[in-house]
C-alpha cells in the first residue's frame, strides 16, 4: 500500500472517530473503553472525561498468546476488564475509535465482555 493511501484512511478513520465522540462520552458511572489498533499490538484505555483521567489500560505488546493478533486482542480485553474491576468499574462505553467493528476490535470487545466489563 502506499504511503498517501495510508494516509487517507488514516485520516478518514480519524474524522469518523470524531464523528462517534460528538455523542459518546465517559461519566464516572459509566467511563469509556477506547481501543487503538496498529499494525502489530492494540491497547485499551478505560477513560473518565467528565474528570479528565486515565483509570487503567492495558495493550498487548510483549504478551505472549497463541493464536495470532486476533486471539491477543482478545486476551487484552480479558486483562482489561479483569484490571477495571480492580479499579471498581462495572460498566462502560464502548469507543472503537473508528476502527470498524470486526476482527481485533471485535475480538477485544467479546474478551472485555467475557471478563466481566457490561457494554
Amino acid at each position: 500500500m502506499s504511503v498517501r493511501k495510508a494516509q487517507q484512511r488514516e485520516r478518514v478513520r480519524r474524522r469518523r472517530h470524531r464523528r462517534v465522540r460528538r455523542s459518546i462520552s465517559g461519566t464516572s458511572e459509566r467511563p469509556r473503553l477506547v481501543v487503538h489498533r496498529s499494525l502489530k499490538n492494540i491497547s485499551a484505555q478505560i477513560v473518565d472525561d467528565l474528570a479528565g483521567r486515565t483509570l487503567c489500560g492495558v495493550s498487548s505488546q510483549g504478551m505472549d498468546v497463541d493464536g495470532g493478533k486476533v486471539a491477543q486482542a482478545e486476551e487484552t480485553g480479558r486483562r482489561l476488564a479483569e484490571i477495571a474491576r480492580e479499579h471498581g468499574v462495572e460498566r462502560v462505553v464502548f469507543d472503537r475509535g473508528g476502527y470498524l467493528y470486526h476482527g481485533r476490535i471485535k475480538a477485544l470487545a467479546e474478551g472485555a465482555r467475557e471478563g466481566g466489563l457490561e457494554f
